[in-house]
């Protein structure tokens, strides 16, 4: 099999790297890929823009792919696998129409509530004075969220009012690009988050390990919202009964739901969830994709291969699919980020140690690098150093055994990934 792989960041080099672990795959080009997806072998960085469909439509066909995998949100939401699915080419990953989920936090709402899936108390507003009315009377904390697609970026948890409408003005303003026409005000739900990422033909869906993302740039979740700083799975707090009600109140209903509305929905379903300290759960956000840096701790865990189970999606036959097999153990990641993410950063910065990184026992993946003469950083995210181990104690050692190693000007990352499964 010739696989292509569209996207740059970490999840992308996780994806080439699992695929090409398979007998079955011969080849993966990356479209545009990065530093990691270039050193790896038997894989091919492609110069070409996630937007231009035309020019990977053409390569795709002309190279003979067999399968077009799509990682980042953004091309789903603008509808690449419509167009290569036009051409003839297997896509894994929803069409427009599904790619709404993600691409808008008010239609994904409007689903949620009509499926009845358990979800937090909200409103919609598309005026900034009325969602002033609005915290003023529900009071503080509370979470701002802009509509559509922000990088990770557009959800404020706000625990002052003034913290809160500063937050309703910037979506408002702008800040979020295209993202704020619309704001949703939501209550804030405390409890440990999960994301439980579900492959799904659009008839049968499948749940993947559930894991623990750190989204907060600062430790002990301080600081402003990222695209996320660090993960592991599976996590403990997911447990059998747990992921029995979610399959139920959440995986199937949506799919459900998805169907009643004549969309064909096939790749992979994201569900962000906060856990209670009572063990009740409520859906955050749906994403039409595999998450990042969630991808970078399931697939390192992943024994059935990867390729049957994408084409098993794309070509709707996932019921027949033995049950998913997976390595015991555990795995976590952490981010070295540039200096000033996830604000202003500078790139072009020259790194070091990865060889190092490597030898102590760490997997690392490539999120924003670029490779030319010297590898050097290219993104606020820049690696996800990765421990893989019979449990969280030593995959976080060797997590963070590598990251020792490694060396970039402004490098940044936190010190407490996995402070949950801690001791």
């Amino acid at each position: 099999m010739k696989i292509l792989v569209v996207g740059s960041g970490g999840r992308e080099h996780a994806l080439a790297w699992k695929l090409l672990q398979s007998s079955q795959v011969e080849q993966v080009f990356c479209v545009p890929g990065n530093g990691g997806t270039a050193s790896l072998n038997r894989c091919e960085n492609i110069s070409l823009a996630m937007d231009d469909f035309e020019g990977i439509g053409n390569f795709a066909l002309n190279e003979g792919i067999n399968l077009v995998v799509i990682g980042p949100e953004v091309p789903l939401a603008q509808g690449i696998t419509d167009y290569l699915q036009s051409s003839g080419l297997k896509v894994f990953g929803p069409n427009k129409a599904g790619a709404q989920i993600e691409a808008s936090k008010v239609w994904a709402k409007t689903l949620m509530q009509e499926a009845k899936i358990p979800t937090a108390n909200s409103a919609v507003f598309n005026r900034a004075a009325p969602a002033k009315s609005y915290i003023k009377d529900h009071g503080v904390p509370i979470v701002i969220k802009a509509d559509g697609l922000a990088a990770g970026k557009g959800v404020i948890v706000a625990t002052t009012r003034n913290q809160a409408v500063e937050a309703v003005e910037a979506v408002f303003r702008g800040q979020f690009g295209g993202a704020g026409e619309f704001v949703i005000v939501e209550e804030c739900l405390i409890g440990q988050e999960v994301s439980v990422l579900a492959l799904t033909d659009g008839l049968t869906i499948r749940p993947l390990l559930p894991a623990q993302d750190h989204k907060r740039i600062g430790e002990g979740d301080t600081g402003e919202n990222t695209g996320g700083m660090g993960a592991y799975a599976p996590t403990p707090i997911a447990t059998i009964n747990l992921m029995e009600r979610v399959q139920k109140q959440v995986l199937d209903r949506t799919i459900n739901a998805l169907r009643a509305k004549k969309i064909d929905y096939r790749g992979v379903l994201y569900a962000g969830l906060m856990i209670t300290p009572s063990g009740e759960f409520k859906v955050l956000e749906f994403n039409c994709r595999f998450g990042d840096p969630e991808t970078q701790v399931i697939l390192p865990l992943l024994e059935t291969p990867l390729e049957e189970l994408m084409l098993a999606c794309v070509e709707q036959r996932l019921e027949q699919m033995p049950p998913i097999e997976w390595k015991q153990g555990a795995c976590a990641t952490v981010v070295a980020a540039s200096g000033g993410y996830p604000g202003v950063y500078q790139t072009g910065k020259v790194i070091t140690g990865i060889p190092e990184a490597e030898a102590a026992g760490a997997t690392v993946f490539h999120a924003g690098t670029t490779l030319n003469q010297q590898l050097m950083t290219n993104g606020g995210r820049v690696l996800n150093v990765t421990g893989i181990g019979e449990n969280f104690e030593q995959a976080l050692r060797l997590a963070y055994a590598g990251i020792d190693q490694i060396n970039f000007e402004g490098m940044y990352y936190r010190r407490d990934i996995g402070y949950q499964v801690k001791g």
